[in-house]
C-alpha cells in the first residue's frame, strides 16, 4: 500500500543519501589524512549526478520519447529508464591532477570545505527522516 507513494520514495531517497554521505565522509577523511603523503591521489564520490540522470530518464520514459512495441522476449528496448533504486555511490580516483611537485593532488582546504558541506547535508537528511518518522507515528496513532 505504501510502497508506491511519494512519502516512501522520499524515505528511500533519504536512506540512499545517508549511505552516500557516509561513503563520502570516509573518502574525504582518507583524502585529508593523506594530504602529506607523496604521490597520493585523492578520491571523490559520484552519487548526485547519477541520481539526477536516473530521474531524467524517468521523465523521458513518462513522455515516451521513443515508443516501442515489444512482441517477443528477445526484442531489445530502444530506451530503458534507469531506476533510482539501483543508483549507488561510486568512488573515483583522480589520477589526472597534481597539486604539488611530489605528485599529491589533495587540496586540504577544499577537502575540509567539502567535509563540512557533507556533514551539513547529512544532518539535514537525518532531520528530515526524523520528521517523516514523527508524521508516520502520528498517522499510525490516529488510524
Amino acid at each position: 500500500m505504501f510502497e508506491s507513494t511519494h512519502f516512501m520514495k522520499t524515505q528511500d531517497l533519504l536512506e540512499k543519501g545517508l549511505g552516500a554521505a557516509m561513503t563520502k565522509r570516509k573518502v574525504l577523511t582518507d583524502n585529508i589524512s593523506n594530504a602529506d603523503v607523496p604521490h597520493f591521489k585523492r578520491s571523490e564520490v559520484n552519487f548526485e549526478s547519477m541520481l539526477k540522470r536516473a530521474f531524467e530518464s524517468e521523465k523521458i520514459e513518462k513522455e515516451k520519447a521513443v515508443p516501442t512495441l515489444i512482441t517477443n522476449d528477445r526484442h531489445i528496448e530502444f530506451f530503458k529508464p534507469l531506476d533510482y533504486r539501483d543508483v549507488k555511490p561510486k568512488v573515483n580516483v583522480d589520477y589526472l591532477t597534481t597539486m604539488r611537485p611530489d605528485g599529491n593532488n589533495v587540496d586540504i582546504e577544499k577537502e575540509i570545505v567539502e567535509a563540512n558541506q557533507n556533514q551539513m547535508t547529512y544532518n539535514l537528511m537525518i532531520e528530515r527522516l526524523n520528521q517523516n518518522n514523527r508524521l508516520l507515528n502520528i498517522v499510525m496513532r490516529t488510524a
